[in-house]
């Protein structure tokens, strides 16, 4: 619901979150609150609780913070907008000249620098039903000299000054979406991503919370900036302990001139917020991926990926029997994976060369593509289409096609170099390419991978064209998305490096990380479900020594821990057991009886010691809960803890049972609600490296 009050203060209310604007026409664009809704309360008296006396030697009349704290406006915060008109002009002052609303949840607000000629489109949008804002900025030149821009944040976001930790979100290669957590003090916090794609150890997304929130109590917020390649988020506290947070693209040195009509559109954020701590955040941002996010496909098919099975060893007999022993365990998709094109036999050679290798499939690949859905499974193939190896008939032919800077010497990587997508040749030939093998084939998925940082973004001008390259790549999946409406694709980048929710939005499923070790996998998992949910999430069996760790695990606790999320497998089925083999069949049926709660119920993290990583999964009427704890080492205690459930109903009864693993499967009873939250149920004894899952079903 949006409310203007006809004072030119616009409330926009939605799900239990409330944005107060003030946008008086001539006065400066500005947030006067933003988080849980505060019923009944009134932008004018929120101005009035915030007035301040007069601070000693500071201005004589008070400066307000506004949309982007701009230069000219003698704010003491960074500015949100860095821009210039030939070294001119570098300090706008814009102010309001138009407010659009719908009367639902969008708002645009037009401010205008005169001076300058610099126009900026403020957006406002409640999105569906998950109470989460979009906020973004769209600057227009509407002068006649060019401007420079140098820096345009979506919006300088005001927070709640009792936001004092910032949780953030790191890692490396195969173990990314680790947490951080920090203070904040007097200053500034900042991450900045130069990668060319979201980065394994840079995720575009903040956690802030009191110093006493929690899972389940407590002010709580979440920022996520849908940002593909590089960018800058930045929490900064003033010295009146004022709290602002920005996001958007980190622009190259001249990247952005916008000529005399053209527009610039930053990277938008998404913000939710809550008053019952860090867990209800989650869900809001759960609710809005699922709901308002995701376009394609939504069906979860479980995965069988050739990868780690095979490798580049593309044997058409390897495949067809790697193709029926997926399908004996319950594989509903089988994705071949590199090695199938060109000169692909090992990773220095072929990549940019998309047409089947008739070395290694002598009849081209419809014989395995109709073998497998003749065993009932969807077909799917691998594609890195934004890289090449200088071993390629593709760069023999266009070395030209490449991103590079002059005079520089090229930056190789894993035996590759990125491809310029925004010359309309090389993204032409990617399309044409992709969608005629989709099309032949009757390929049903795509995984899209990016295997490397880009360094060297320069285009055939010699500008550097990182923002254009970025914008490329999404603009090419739309096409091709549009030709092939009911195509499902996968981002994967080395694993989750990109992952942001501009590529969600366009691909609806992430590969979260190459490594598929069991153990590591909770942390990931739990990670990457801060901003997104479990069915997007590809969650995979790997072989029972990892590939990338060495740690070796029993099936139980593979299959256990894979169960939740887009469950898949990459694994040599005939180097396992034939006992493996049919309690992975049996997970993967489990897993099948209860994709629909894990995929779309609730998401809850349980607050437990950090030797057991726990979730718990609800149905939307608490009727039905799944929840998985995993024992990461041993209990410190001579017996475990009990264990605290989340999310049911404390009016219900409901039917307990250990469903995993089998050897420990057990009915625990009935229990009410109330009990099992607040006093707990007790685990049993297990050894280290045990995924356990619980089943609760209300009793009627």
């Amino acid at each position: 619901m949006t409310v203007d009050s006809g004072t030119g203060f616009i409330v926009l209310r939605a799900s239990g979150t409330m944005i107060a604007v003030d946008a008086r026409t001539g006065e400066r664009p500005r947030i006067l609150y933003a988080g849980p809704d505060l019923p009944d309360a009134t932008p004018e008296e929120l101005e009035d609780l915030a007035k301040r006396q007069h601070a000693p030697g500071g201005p004589q009349q008070p400066i307000a913070p506004s949309w982007l704290n701009c230069i000219g406006t003698g704010h003491p915060s960074p500015p949100g907008l860095l821009a210039h008109l030939a070294g001119k002009h570098w300090a706008p002052d814009p102010r309001v000249t138009d407010v659009q609303t719908d009367g639902i949840g969008y708002c645009c607000i037009t401010a205008i620098d005169r001076s300058s000629g610099v126009a900026l489109h403020h957006l406002i949008n409640l999105v569906g039903d998950s109470g989460g804002a979009q906020f973004a900025t769209i600057l227009s030149n509407n002068g006649d000299t060019p401007i420079s821009l140098e820096w345009l944040s979506a919006i300088c976001l005001p927070l709640d000054p009792r936001l004092t930790r910032v949780t953030s979100f790191t890692g490396k290669w195969a173990r990314e979406f680790q947490t951080e957590q920090h203070n904040l003090v007097r200053g500034s916090f900042v991450r900045e991503n130069r990668a060319g794609r979201t980065s394994h150890d840079s995720y575009p997304g903040f956690y802030l919370g009191t110093a006493h929130t929690s899972e389940t109590h407590g002010l709580a917020c979440a920022v996520h900036l849908a940002a593909s390649g590089n960018h800058r988020m930045r929490v900064d506290r003033l010295a009146d302990d004022t709290v602002s947070l920005q996001a958007g693209d980190l622009l190259l040195p001249g990247e952005i001139t916008l000529k005399a009509g053209e527009q610039h559109i930053c990277a938008p954020i998404f913000a939710a917020w809550s008053d019952a701590g860090y867990g209800d955040v989650t869900r809001k941002l759960h609710s809005f991926v699922r709901d308002d996010l995701v376009k394609g496909p939504k069906s979860r098919p479980v995965h069988f990926n050739t990868w780690e099975a095979v490798y580049f060893d593309h044997s058409p007999e390897k495949l067809f029997s790697l193709a029926e022993q997926a399908a004996e365990v319950g594989a509903e998709r089988f994705v071949l994976d590199d090695g199938w094109f060109g000169a692909r036999r090992n990773d220095r050679a072929g990549l940019g060369d998309w047409y089947v290798s008739r070395d290694v499939h002598p009849d081209g690949l419809r014989p395995l593509a109709d073998h497998v859905r003749s065993l009932g499974m969807e077909f799917g193939l691998w594609f890195e289409p934004e890289m090449v190896n200088p071993d390629s008939d593709l760069y023999r032919a266009h070395p030209d096609w490449v991103l590079q800077v002059e005079d520089a010497e090229p930056i190789v990587s894993r035996h590759q170099l990125p491809l310029d997508l925004t010359r309309p040749e090389v993204s032409d030939y990617l399309f044409e390419r992709i969608t005629t093998l989709v099309q032949e084939l009757d390929i049903a998925y795509i995984k899209w991978d990016m295997n490397r940082d880009i360094q060297h973004p320069g285009g055939a001008d010699g500008r550097p064209v990182m923002h254009a390259q970025t914008a490329a790549v999404s603009t090419l999946i739309n096409r091709i998305r549009g030709a092939c409406p009911e195509l499902a694709i996968e981002t994967c980048s080395s694993g989750g490096a990109r992952a942001d929710y501009n590529m969600v939005e366009r691909t609806g499923r992430v590969w979260t990380s190459d490594n598929n070790d069991a153990r590591a996998r909770h942390s990931i998992m739990r990670g990457a479900a801060y901003f997104l949910p479990l069915g997007v999430l590809g969650n995979h069996v790997g072989p029972k020594k990892c590939h990338i760790t060495g740690r070796r695990f029993d099936m139980h606790f593979r299959a256990g821990t894979a169960m939740f999320g887009h469950m898949g497998m990459e694994l040599d089925l005939a180097r396992e057991s034939e006992a493996d083999r049919e309690v992975l069949k049996r997970a993967i049926a489990l897993h099948k009886q209860h994709r629909d709660l894990i995929h779309e119920g609730n998401y809850h993290r349980l607050e437990t010691s950090d030797h057991i990583a726990g979730i718990a999964v609800v149905s939307a009427d608490g009727h039905s809960a799944i929840a998985q704890l995993a024992v990461l080492d041993q209990h410190p205690a001579p017996h475990p803890p009990r264990l605290n459930f989340v999310g049911l109903d404390p009016a219900k009864r409901y039917q307990v049972a250990l469903l995993w693993p089998e050897f420990v499967a057990q009915g625990a009873g009935s229990f009410a609600g109330s009990a099992l939250m607040g006093y707990g149920l007790q685990l049993p004894q297990t050894h280290p490296d045990t995924c356990m899952i619980y089943h609760l079903e209300a009793e009627t």
